[in-house]
């Protein structure tokens, strides 16, 4: 692979330790890709930040490469963490909180902004067209190169934190033309509305299939195309196209195998994340939510514990003060990087995929997985 000079001088230690250890991971995912350079990116979005994630050891590698001196170089912003960091009272264990605040105490000297956020492109780090990036957030990866047309691979925790420090990742994967093309066609025949219905049709392409899908027969919001990527992202599934709605060019899909997708295919979703019928709390925002479904759970004036997520730049746009008790909104975290297997929640409700699919083997929950408005009935 072919480095410039200044990337050289990085390498070689120039601008000092902390720094050539991230030019050495992105120079060695550069190699392993057989990407012919290297190139600029604007803005990153890091994973990593929850201590149930990261765990002592990725702690111990922040804090490692603060002591080195490395500072991100672009705009870089970060994943939910494991507490909200504006709840005094917090329920996670006392351990936790201590080593999620060193955690982020390690991302501030690292010069990251702490958004705390799986949705960047709706709390201040939305990508242009075009606009070759390093996001590390799954679903973000996916709504950026199809909702947006930036171009990203779907990065590591480390790898992203090179990116950020280096302002560099190899020309490979999703930033060529070649390989963003479709390369499958889903015919949608289910009547698909809800979030919940987008994240449905989401999460089943990317179980059963290794594809940029072009989807035909759906006409989704920011809410659905979020929901969406969310749920392909479960799977391997990083970019799709939408028929009139992404603006990415497709170009000839007359040849590419085609899949229909049907109200079958909709139930054996709802069969494979369904665990349970009378969930412990109700859990909404996975991705975090909009402004818009923050409201729509209020409307619904729900009689029945509803935690909803979303990042702290969306809560602050709110204005009002909820004022149903049973409604607690959550910033900074999420259902998936909360430890709540130890905050005494053994089930939730959610009319998220990703949620219902990771709280499972992640926490070890039972799942309620429905649509909102019949979660928040009862």
């Amino acid at each position: 692979m072919n480095l410039t000079r200044d990337e050289e001088k990085l390498l070689s230690g120039e601008g000092g330790e902390g720094a050539q250890k991230a030019m050495e991971i992105i120079a060695s995912i550069g190699d392993i890709n057989d990407a012919p350079r290297l190139i600029p990116v604007e803005r990153v979005q890091i994973s990593g930040v929850s201590y149930k994630t990261i765990g002592d050891a990725g702690l111990e590698f922040l804090q490692d490469m603060a002591a080195l001196g490395a500072k991100t170089s672009v705009y870089s912003t970060l994943n939910p963490a494991g507490i909200d960091l504006e709840q005094e009272n917090s329920d996670a264990p006392p351990r936790f909180v201590e080593k999620q605040g060193e955690i982020l105490r390690a991302y501030e000297l690292l010069g990251a902004t702490p958004s705390c956020t799986c949705t960047p492109y709706l709390a201040g780090n939305k990508p242009g067209f075009g606009e070759h990036i390093a996001f590390a957030e799954s679903s973000a990866v996916a709504y950026a190169n199809s909702a947006l047309g930036a171009r990203t691979n779907r990065e590591s925790a480390i790898t992203a934190l090179a990116s950020a420090i280096t302002g560099k990742t190899p020309l490979y994967g999703l930033h060529l033309d070649e390989n963003r093309m479709p390369t499958l066609t889903v015919n949608v025949a289910e009547n698909v509305e809800s979030v919940n219905d987008y994240s449905a049709l989401g999460y089943y392409i990317g179980k059963h299939f290794d594809a940029i899908p072009y989807f035909k027969g759906i006409q989704p919001g920011v809410e659905g195309l979020k929901a969406l990527s969310a749920g392909l992202a479960t799977g391997k599934v990083s970019m799709f196209h939408i028929d009139g709605v992404t603006p990415n060019t497709v170009g000839d899909v007359s040849s590419l195998e085609t899949f229909e997708y049907t109200g079958a295919e909709r139930k054996t979703v709802t069969e494979d994340l369904n665990t349970c019928d009378d969930p412990d709390i109700l859990c909404i925002g996975c991705p975090h939510c909009t402004l818009a479904e923050i409201k729509q759970v209020i409307d619904a004036n729900p009689k029945k514990e509803v935690w909803v997520y979303t990042s702290r730049a969306v809560q602050k746009q709110l204005g009002e003060k909820i004022k149903n008790p049973n409604i607690r909104l959550i910033s900074d975290t999420c259902m998936v990087v909360q430890p709540l297997e130890e905050m005494g929640i053994g089930s939730l409700g959610t009319n998220s995929t990703k949620c219902a699919y990771y709280t499972r083997n992640l926490s070890g929950l039972d799942v309620k997985f429905d649509n909102m408005e019949n979660l928040l009935k009862k």
